[in-house]
């Protein structure tokens, strides 16, 4: 198997837990109780015409893609290697992004396992015009630490995090 890659097999011994969701659970986004983004800010990017789609509106491939690439930034420095996704949990697109907004994606650390980190994730536009970021999506993404060789590999947790 190429590097990076991680057999569905094997997928159940990466995380440290499992991701139990049941029909009581709620899937609606809870209601926004934040005015500023939380945590590190790993990504800033602007939405641009060829982030849309067939209607014109950013497309949210594109912005969880951006939410993506900013937790395997916060994840591989909390984990000090490099990190794979595996797992992305609860994500709320709260708000629209349009062309032309300030998309910043800040993270926060959830929980260290054995060889996954699991990451809140927070994405804040900034509108023309506007004086405050609003906050569109938010979700818990789960990265797991692997060797050269794509296996999972134990986390260190002896030293602090590598810093930007």
């Amino acid at each position: 198997m190429p590097a990076g890659k991680i057999s569905n097999s094997r997928f159940s011994d990466l995380i440290d837990g499992a991701f139990d969701m049941t029909d009581t659970q709620a899937v609606h986004a809870p209601p926004i109780a934040e005015s500023e983004p939380c945590g590190d800010l790993c990504t800033r990017t602007l939405a641009m015409p060829a982030d849309t789609n067939q209607n014109g509106d950013i497309f949210g491939g594109w912005l969880l893609s951006q939410m993506d690439i900013g937790g395997g930034v916060f994840a591989s420095k909390t984990a000090k290697s490099r990190t794979v996704t595996v797992a992305i949990e609860a994500m709320n697109f709260r708000k629209p992004v349009f062309v032309g907004d300030l998309v910043s994606v800040h993270a926060s650390l959830v929980r260290v396992g054995r060889t996954s980190v699991t990451v809140h994730l927070e994405a804040w536009v900034l509108r023309r015009k506007e004086m405050h970021s609003i906050l569109v999506t938010d979700g818990n993404f789960t990265y797991v630490s692997i060797d050269d060789q794509g296996h999972p590999q134990p986390i260190k947790r002896d030293e602090p995090p590598i810093s930007a």
